[in-house]
């Protein structure tokens, strides 16, 4: 199975780190995120990957190189200008069965076996791991009409919410939506394929699931990582060669 892996973003929230290294080159633990979902989806009959690349692409192609250290066949596509979290995809040839959209900075136990098992139970042309997020607003709020007469008063709510993983099964003729070259995000290709009337369905997961996206849940990662490890990667990598460092990165990178 094919996956492609969103690894292009520069990732201004994890300022300052993102400034040397490409945010799926940050650390968990013992090795890079990326690295930990390059070796789940290995586990899970993924045999070869598509990293699209902008920011720091250098440093991500160092460091993966062809992927036959993960057991992988790795290949990059690599966006001349920003094209969103959808418009990459229009530039990769070959994606002409199921495969897999993740982003390269998602630490998750989910089983993608799982997932794209119910993909194709659903009939979708898209399927959306989606997750379950409480917002708590720590503010009276005031509910009006259109006279602002007060209708409601809600003492600090929490809203119930399910929230995309950032990990999707497209079938290939989603890429028919897709313009060649063009800037497209995939909250806009969802709804493109929603108002011609696809079906998209959605996975509701409720095991382990983090966002790299900002300091504090990239420190709380780092934490839940060494205890959720043979959990997410499997006994046999735990035990496994040792993860290449940075101090090794930075010599592949000179030697390229």
């Amino acid at each position: 199975m094919k996956a492609v892996v969103l690894a292009g973003g520069k990732g201004t929230r994890l300022a300052p780190f993102t400034k040397i290294l490409p945010k799926p080159l940050i650390p968990i633990g013992d090795m890079p995120i990326l690295e930990v979902l390059l070796r789940q989806m290995e586990r899970y009959d993924v045999d070869e990957v598509v990293l699209t690349v902008g920011h720091l692409a250098e440093l991500l192609c160092a460091f993966f190189q062809d992927g036959k250290r993960f057991g992988l066949n790795i290949r990059y596509s690599l966006e001349d200008h920003p094209l969103g979290t959808a418009g990459p995809l229009s530039l990769i040839k070959g994606l002409d069965e199921t495969f897999l959209v993740t982003n390269g900075d998602v630490l998750t136990n989910l089983c993608f076996g799982d997932l794209i098992e119910y993909h194709h139970s659903k009939g979708a042309i898209a399927t959306i791991a989606a997750h379950s997020r409480d917002v708590r607003v720590d503010l009276g709020v005031i509910i009006s009409n259109s006279d602002f007469d007060i209708t409601d008063y809600i003492e600090k709510p929490v809203y119930h919410f399910y929230v995309s993983m950032g990990i999707y099964v497209f079938e290939p003729r989603i890429m028919d939506y897709i313009p060649y070259n063009q800037y497209l995000d995939l909250p806009d290709l969802v709804l493109k394929c929603i108002r011609a009337g696809e079906k998209v369905a959605s996975f509701p997961f409720d095991g382990y699931w983090m966002d790299l996206g900002r300091i504090d849940d990239y420190e709380r990662a780092v934490e839940d990582f060494e205890k959720l490890k043979p959990e997410i990667l499997g006994e046999k990598y735990c035990h496994a060669e040792k993860p290449l460092g940075s101090s090794a990165l930075l010599q592949n990178y000179k030697m390229d």
